[in-house]
């Protein structure tokens, strides 16, 4: 446990340096690519009118979200009444589908057991 704890800290270390090396001309090339989306001027009360904007935003969007979720649940409800018209490439993409939440499902429980396969800590 030892052994590990000096590596992440040596990790970390490095990690440091580069980002103080590095760190200052990542900043001003993301500022100078993302130059369009920055509103002037730059204060508190702008950042805070922005995030009002953009919460209440979307929340007024809640109800269209909601109806495109109906109507996708009636069309597979729809589907699932008329099976037996239903193609072999329908049927593949929902199986795809289905496996792709799984594995969705299985990479967070990994994720969070620490990135561990058996949650066995040794």
């Amino acid at each position: 446990m030892a052994s590990k704890l000096q590596q992440v800290s040596a990790k970390a270390c490095e990690l440091t340096k580069f980002v103080a090396k590095n760190g200052s001309t990542y900043y001003k090339q993301a500022l100078e690519q993302n130059k369009q989306y920055i509103v002037e001027p730059p204060t508190v009360e702008k950042c805070t009118e922005l995030s009002k904007q953009l919460f209440f935003t979307r929340l007024a969007s809640i109800p269209g979200r909601n109806e495109a979720f109906w109507k996708e649940l009636d069309y597979v409800k729809n589907m699932w009444k008329n099976r037996q018209e239903l193609k072999v490439e329908h049927a593949g993409i929902a199986a795809l589908f289905g496996l792709e939440c799984f594995a969705w499902f299985c990479a967070g429980e990994i994720v969070g057991r620490g990135f561990t396969f058996t949650g066995y800590y040794p």
